[in-house]
């Protein structure tokens, strides 16, 4: 059952009225009003999950107090995935929700490429039992392309049952783009059962013509323009641009000179991810405002596209402004600017730890999935005896890699890790239990002179990839993942230095965001010993693997040119 339930309409009619006392009462705050732009001192009066009034007096049987605080309408997170927070939606909820995020619309497509709609149904079965209000996407590409082996394979007659769940909302990103394009009959089914309703997008660096072929299917809204004039032409062509500023994909430097009131209508915010670790560090959905304005952003501009412009983008016509008749999501702050949230209100329940300990909880799934094979040493070994060799250009703060070559003079028959030119093994082994595929390439970008790391979130296919200097270490790694139910793994010397067990599909910790947290900063320290130079190393290596994001990936077929949208031979 939903934590709030539905205030009558009887009783929020007369609530608003003030013919009877409201449920609650905020009394002393100051609203910035998103449609005028002002801060207008006043009470904000509850009746159960709604707001009922405001700009007026009100006595309530509950009163707060707020003084001081300004209230501005709860965040709406327009685009993320759970599982990337590596918790489960009940600790993503404990953990974001007092940041002010009373909203979040997911794509479980993570999940759903391990186990298929058993994992659609877990997030649909968590959604109604939290805090926050979660809105469930239906995985659109599962797998993402044909270049990849998955845990399950999601067609058109398995999604429809899920199509007009009270939860649901839409058909998630459509990574495929090229399939769109090309009118691939699997996508062009997909794409016909959600025509009317809402379908989201994924067309990296798409422009012209492409683009407006692709908007013609249907799809509204996007979360990958990575450059200003990017990210103008998506909007002229009426795209609702999300700006994504996660823990890897930080776009928001080069997309904030479009945050203006003019266009913040078309604007919304979204992590895409942020992992506990950088949550507890810098924030959520709060940093993100408090960072936009710091850049130059109008606060009015910064706040429409967290809240209002986002229900606007995506038909949630309930929320988004501190009115009567919408849902009472709450953020009480210190400051607009500062963003620095004191206490918060989701659907109308004060968040605090009570309020966590009330909710019903839901047996998790997909234990047990990583079915990988024993890896040795040599099977990180890369025949061949051609000289230039295709290799990896990680770019920080991006998911979009160089497609680069370097001259790798083959040794006994093998391609070698050269720490010197920072030139590092990484592999990709089947972990479904279905082939067995390990594929081998090179990356630069890494800093690693030592060791191994190694991880089974691995965008979207959630196979095994490992980056390395050492064959043992980088087995070792593998083989420790395996043991573990999946999860992050450091290793270094025939050792493992930390680790980070993500039983739950490979993907998500059992234990609390803290706890996550703690062994993040473990993990992070360890690989730094190794000589890593990334931030967050391990969501960088997942991404690595997403043979939808150009230029140059990896996935169990081999290195996959994505601009040619093929595995290289």
């Amino acid at each position: 059952m939903d934590i709030a339930p539905k205030a009558p309409l009887s009783a929020r009619i007369a609530q608003g009225r003030g013919e009877v006392p409201a449920d609650l009462v905020l009394k002393g705050g100051r609203v910035f009003d998103l449609v005028t732009g002002e801060l207008v001192e006043t009470d904000v009066a509850i009746c159960g999950d709604t707001i009922v009034g405001v700009f007026g007096e009100y006595s309530g049987k509950r009163e707060i107090d707020v003084s001081g605080r300004v209230l501005v309408p709860g965040f709406i997170d327009t685009h993320l995935h759970i599982e990337s927070s590596l918790v489960t939606p009940h600790e993503f909820d404990r953990c974001v929700t007092p940041h002010g995020v009373t909203t979040a619309i997911c794509d479980p497509h993570e999940i759903a490429n391990v186990c298929g709609t058993t994992g659609l149904q877990y997030f649909f079965d968590c959604a109604g039992k939290l805090l926050m209000d979660l809105r469930v996407q239906v995985s659109s590409c599962v797998p993402s392309t044909h270049m990849e082996t998955t845990g399950a394979v999601l067609g058109a007659s398995d999604l429809a049952p899920f199509k007009d769940h009270p939860r649901g909302f839409g058909l998630a990103e459509f990574m495929n783009y090229p399939g769109v394009l090309m009118q691939d009959p699997g996508c062009m089914e997909k794409l016909s059962l959600w025509q009317g309703g809402h379908i989201d997008g994924h067309a990296p660096l798409l422009r012209g013509n492409d683009l407006n072929g692709y908007l013609a299917a249907g799809i509204r809204t996007e979360h990958e323009a990575t450059g200003y004039d990017e990210g103008l032409e998506k909007l002229r062509k009426g795209m609702r641009v999300l700006i994504r500023e996660g823990s890897v994909s930080k776009d928001l430097r080069a997309l904030v000179g479009l945050l203006t009131e003019r266009h913040a209508p078309y604007l919304c915010f979204c992590t895409d991810d942020r992992n506990p670790l950088d949550i507890g560090e810098h924030g959520h959905l709060d940093w993100i405002i408090r960072t936009a304005i710091e850049w130059g952003a109008p606060v009015l501009a910064a706040y429409r596209a967290a809240s209002l412009s986002a229900a606007e983008a995506f038909g949630l016509k309930d929320r988004g402004l501190i009115a009567p008749g919408r849902r009472a999501d709450i953020v009480m702050l210190g400051s607009l600017e500062a963003c620095d949230v004191r206490d918060v209100i989701a659907g109308g329940v004060w968040v605090d730890a009570a309020a966590f300990a009330g909710r019903e909880q839901v047996e998790p799934v997909a234990r047990a999935s990583v079915k990988a094979r024993k890896v040795g040493p040599g099977d990180f070994r890369t025949a061949g005896n051609r000289v230039e060799t295709p290799v990896i250009g990680v770019i920080p703060g991006k998911i979009i890699t160089e497609h680069l070559y370097h001259d790798i003079m083959p040794v006994d028959g093998d391609k070698r890790p050269d720490g010197g030119r920072d030139l590092m093994k990484i592999a990709v082994l089947e972990r479904h239990g279905k082939n067995g595929n390990l594929a081998t390439g090179f990356v630069k970008g890494f800093g690693l002179t030592k060791g191994a790391i190694a991880s089974t979130v691995c965008h979207d296919h959630h196979n095994i990839a490992v980056v390395g200097a050492d064959y043992g270490d980088m087995a070792l790694a593998c083989n420790r993942l395996g043991e573990i139910e999946g999860g992050f793994v450091v290793v270094e010397g025939g050792r493992v230095l930390a680790e980070l067990a993500l039983p739950v599909a490979g993907l998500m910790s059992l234990e609390s965001f803290e706890v996550v947290r703690e062994k993040l900063v473990a993990l992070r320290a360890a690989a730094t010993s190794l000589g890593v130079v990334l931030e967050e190393p391990f969501l960088q290596l997942a991404f690595l693997c997403l043979p939808v994001i150009p230029h140059l990936k990896i996935t169990d077929h081999g290195m996959v040119d994505v601009d040619r949208f093929e595995v290289m031979p």
